[in-house]
């Protein structure tokens, strides 16, 4: 398994952060080691391809798979 270096995975753990702040949303609270907010993400994004992305494509482009979400 390839592991990326610690320094580019500060830098996007960075990077990601500042987005997250630039659209007025919270990063996550949890503690090093708390997996109930991934878990909780994991079950939705889950249900998500369940529900809608495996049943309702081939999607065309990512437009389409906006507008699907949106409904």
């Amino acid at each position: 398994m390839l592991r990326a270096p610690i320094e580019s995975t500060q830098y996007t753990s960075f990077r990601f952060t500042t987005h997250l702040l630039a659209a007025g949303i919270d990063a996550s609270i949890g503690t090093v080691g708390d997996a109930l907010d991934n878990a909780l993400m994991e079950s939705q994004i889950g249900l998500y391809k369940t529900e809608l992305i495996k049943p309702r494509g081939p999607w065309r482009s990512l437009a389409e798979v906006e507008l699907a979400t949106a409904e």
